[in-house]
């Protein structure tokens, strides 16, 4: 018996890249165009769960029999969730917010197995930046790197310099958890 197609619920290059990395390929990419915006006092872990669960169902529709893979990333201080940067100052108000503080990096993900059956898991992670001096929020602005970016920046590129410590997942930090994203495929009869 073959294994089922694995159908990535996400555009994003982040993502298919990480699976990548532990030989994981997707027979398709599929994302799910849903409104991401917050329901009133929704905590950032069930806003990211409910995203996953989402954009993961929505995807399993439209591939019976498939195996479904969905994530959804959320950058939280306390209960405030930031932001998906879409401009300058977005990537500006975020970073002045993190600056010398600690934040929690929330990725939930979900697989839709072949039966339909949906399961999940939740990766936090602790993240920390050092001080950022007013030079370094424009340089680091100016470089466009944190546009389209939940939190307003990408540690897996010029923002690793200014990151004191990660205490967790540093791939749940990238978008895709890849202990947890493994765990959750193997179970659905993903060869990883």
């Amino acid at each position: 018996m073959s294994a089922p197609r694995l159908i990535l619920a996400s555009a994003s290059p982040r993502r298919v890249a990480l699976l990548a990395q532990i030989g994981i390929t997707a027979d398709a990419v599929d994302a799910a165009d849903i409104d991401e915006s917050v329901f009133g006092n929704e905590r950032p872990a069930d806003h990211a769960a409910r995203l996953a669960w989402a954009k993961a169902s929505i995807v399993a529709q439209r591939h019976p029999g498939a195996v479904v893979l969905g994530a959804d990333t959320v950058v939280a201080v306390g209960r405030r969730i930031l932001p998906k940067a879409e401009s300058d100052a977005q990537v500006r108000a975020c970073l002045e917010l993190v600056s010398g503080r600690r934040h929690d990096v929330l990725t939930a993900v979900t697989v839709v197995d072949a039966a339909g059956n949906p399961h999940h898991r939740m990766s936090t992670t602790t993240v920390i930046f050092k001080r950022l001096s007013a030079a370094e929020i424009d340089a680091y602005v100016t470089s466009g790197e944190g546009l389209g970016k939940a939190g307003g920046y990408a540690i897996q590129g010029r923002a690793e310099a200014l990151v004191r410590r990660v205490q967790g997942s540093w791939s749940g930090v990238v978008g895709l958890p890849l202990f947890e994203t493994r765990t959750l495929l193997s179970g659905a009869g993903i060869d990883v």
